[in-house]
């Protein structure tokens, strides 16, 4: 009985190690519009994201029609005061033309050594290749300071 417990009690230990791993970002839509893409996911690794790391990004999607391409915006704020921005084109980001049903959007990127630690908001917006908004979310991630080698 009591080998039964130990191994149901590693059992337990591990899950919960693991649990942040298969945790997916929460995310809200900017407003209330009906947007032709529906994200379903967003999923960030590292989570938290480490500076002077990379990170990436995976926006899951659906859409209900073809996307032949467009720009991704992407605004990120540190307690409520804008930081940075930058635009990617859309089939930089997946695989273009996006057909109707299920994609995934995915960025890479390392994080300057020096940013700050703390709570961020991304905010995401995905336009046409017309301009039209395909969709547009926000997310908080977080950031944390990597560790420094020194070499002697």
């Amino acid at each position: 009985m009591a080998i039964f417990q130990a191994q149901s009690l590693l059992l337990l230990l591990l899950s919960l190690f693991f649990l942040p791993a298969l945790h997916a970002t929460s995310f809200s839509y900017c407003d209330k519009r009906l947007d032709p893409v529906k994200v379903t996911g967003v999923k960030i690794s590292p989570d938290p994201v480490v500076s002077g790391e990379a990170a990436t990004f995976k926006i899951l999607g659906s859409t209900g029609e073809d996307i032949f391409g467009g720009k991704v915006v992407i605004r990120v704020s540190y307690f409520g005061i804008p930081v940075h921005t930058e635009t990617h084109d859309l089939c930089e980001e997946t695989a273009c033309p996006i057909a109707p049903g299920s994609f995934v959007l995915s960025h890479s990127q390392t994080l300057p050594s020096i940013t700050p630690p703390g709570t961020y908001t991304l905010k995401m917006t995905i336009n046409d290749k017309n301009g039209g908004r395909l969709t547009c979310i926000s997310f908080k991630f977080k950031i944390t300071i990597g560790s420094a080698v020194f070499a002697s």
